[in-house]
């Protein structure tokens, strides 16, 4: 009892340690793995044993037998289905053949790469070396997300990093099973046949259960068929059943079910989604928090000695500086990448679950067959996971800087609000090449807004995912948009440090309507508009104009104008170079305007002669 309560009480704490240095999490869990396991067993406990012993022993330990390896498949597949939900068709169309080839090119020249590595520095079999290769094609998401969380980058960058990290994970696991499964059966000639035929299997059964159950499961939860209160709880068993029932009809297959069944659902039309997703995301926390600290701390010393060689380092430096960047130059060969961005995406390979838990249910497997060598397994891709997180999470911000691909300025802008004045704000705002993230609850709205193209998200901005997340994480400027003036003046609160550096922006409400003197520093657009009139003056003149600046006598004629007309409301100055800069109640004027500038504003159209004759 005290240690599985210990495992979670730690599990938790590495993760509170993590946020707060902003790490990932799989640092601190492994090295209290290590800590409560073969480090406890080695300096720390008397009589030698481990604080935590993760497998039955004869007198202690927490799973009999393979127990312990079951709970490790099942977990992953939560883990899996839960990074599947949050892949979104719309995020890929500029990167998709970037992703295509990284999983299946990258992952070719990563295994057949690591292995030749591994072979002549540990002289380990062929198969073994193939088998080390296999389990460290894939790049971990838990690991990528907090890494990308903490770094501003250009949107495509980021994508790319977040979809290999969870689609190579499945790939990585059926290349490893599939070379596992030829070191069994000892190579026998007819392998390539079995092998064609698993690999076969495993697409057929993983695509065609997750392709279905997760259509059944959308189709249940549209329908009420299952109440509010079993949500989260019945999506979950079905996830269990599905990796289950996979696995049973294709041995391995259970993890690409999974993906594929979340990226259905994710790309499904749910009133639920998020609640789903909120579940799963705690559910995924926990789970990672317990399984890392139990793989780690099932290592014994003996293993970690194995390590203390050159042989390690040069293995560690080959995979990572060379190899790495070898499959993401080729994949990226032909894309519109640049070569600073295709040096970041090199940098950041770190691996993590799926590797950490294969490795040592494969390793204790062949050890206990009596291969030869494959005591390496387990402490090689424990190595590398640990090296590679290590080393991503302390220099990928350093190293971002250094080739270029870190944001100077987050021209990004988030809205809070999806109704037709954000909707219409937006899709000009992205004509005029910003990148814009409409926020609202309401699931009519975001639908709306994906109709033109925009990307949205449907969230509570009291919850806190949107802290975490990566798609935000090139956003400087706030604007708070919905008809709720508690809500905006919080949006304001909470998030202008985090997503408001360059400015954070609200409507103005009623009462300072009335009261344009006492308009906030905040204040959006004009001082005498609230939410009210701009959905009307929307309703009646639904178009953004521009019209010329000859100077700036000229601009403060049309600001009178407009505060004299309410069906017109100044919006944005575009200057010469098109880039736009936001009007608010205290700052209508930028400096140095001139020829070449234009005034955006919302509603009826000037009357240009009027203007001239008014001059």
């Amino acid at each position: 009892m005290l240690e599985l309560a210990g495992i979670i009480i730690l599990g938790i704490l590495a993760q509170w340690v993590a946020w707060k240095f902003k790490i990932p999490a799989i640092l601190p869990l492994i090295l209290i793995g290590l800590l409560v396991g073969p480090i406890a067993a080695e300096f720390l406990s008397e009589d030698g044993t481990k604080w935590i012993e993760p497998i039955w022993n004869g007198t202690k330990g927490l799973f009999p037998g393979d127990s312990l390896y079951y709970f490790v498949s099942l977990a992953i597949s939560i883990i899996l289905f839960e990074g599947g939900l949050t892949l979104k068709r719309s995020e890929i169309k500029n990167v998709g053949p970037v992703i295509t080839k990284l999983i299946t090119v990258g992952s070719a020249i990563t295994f057949f790469g690591a292995g030749i590595v591994a072979r002549y520095t540990f002289n380990l079999s062929w198969d073994l070396s193939f088998l080390f290769a296999g389990l460290i094609i894939v790049t971990g998401p838990t690991v990528i997300t907090p890494i990308l969380r903490n770094i501003p980058l250009k949107k495509d960058v980021s994508t790319v990093l977040k979809w290999e990290g969870i689609l190579i994970d499945p790939i990585g696991a059926l290349v490893a099973v599939l070379v596992f499964e030829f070191i069994s059966v000892g190579g026998d000639s007819g392998f390539t046949k079995t092998a064609l035929m698993e690999f076969g299997k495993i697409v057929l059964f993983g695509t065609t259960f997750g392709f279905t159950f997760a259509h059944a499961l959308a189709f249940a939860i549209n329908k009420k068929l299952i109440p509010h209160y079993l949500l989260n709880v019945v999506s979950l068993s079905t996830v269990l059943l599905v990796f289950v029932e996979s696995e049973l009809f294709a041995h391995e297959s259970g993890l690409l079910a999974v993906v594929v069944m979340g990226m259905v659902l994710g790309n499904s039309k749910l009133d639920n989604i998020k609640e789903l997703l909120y579940f799963k995301e705690s559910l995924s926390v926990l789970l990672i928090s317990i399984l890392f600290i139990l793989l780690a701390a099932n290592i014994d010393i003996e293993d970690l000695l194995l390590l203390y060689t050159w042989d390690t380092a040069i293995l560690f430096a080959i995979v990572v500086f060379v190899i790495r960047p070898l499959a993401v130059f080729v994949s990226t060969q032909g894309s519109k990448l640049n070569l600073n961005e295709k040096l970041f995406i090199s940098w950041v390979g770190p691996r993590g679950i799926v590797a950490a838990g294969i490795a040592s249910l494969f390793g204790s497997k062949l050890m206990r067959q009596g291969v030869e060598g494959a005591e390496y397994i387990t402490p090689l891709v424990f190595m590398i996971v640990l090296g590679t997180v290590l080393l991503n999470a302390t220099t990928a911000r350093l190293f971002a800087r250094l080739v270029g691909v870190f944001l100077t300025k987050s021209n990004g802008i988030l809205i809070i609000g999806a109704s037709k004045l954000p909707r219409l704000l937006g899709h000009y705002l992205v004509n005029n090449g910003r990148h814009v993230v409409l926020i609202d609850s309401n699931q009519n709205n975001i639908d709306k807004a994906h109709e033109l193209g925009l990307e949205a998200l449907n969230s509570n901005i009291y919850a806190d995912t949107l802290s975490d997340n990566i798609e935000l994480n090139d956003v400087g400027y706030i604007m708070a948009m919905t008809g709720n003036s508690d809500i905006n003046a919080y949006v304001i609160e909470k998030f202008s440090k985090e997503f408001g550096e360059n400015g954070s922006y609200r409507l103005v409400t009623s009462d300072e309507m009335n009261f344009p003197e006492k308009s906030p520093v905040e204040g959006l657009f004009s001082p005498t508009d609230d939410y009210i009139n701009l959905m009307e003056v929307t309703r009646k003149y639904p178009a953004i104009q521009e019209i010329d600046i000859d100077d700036a006598a000229h601009y403060e004629s049309l600001i009178e104008m407009a505060s004299k007309d309410k069906y017109t409301i100044p919006l944005f100055i575009k200057d010469e170079e098109g880039e736009l800069h936001i009007i608010s109640v205290h700052q209508t004027k930028i400096e140095a305007i001139g020829k070449g500038f234009k005034l955006v504003y919302l509603g009826k159209p000037f009357d240009v002669e009027k203007v001239a004759n008014e001059e």
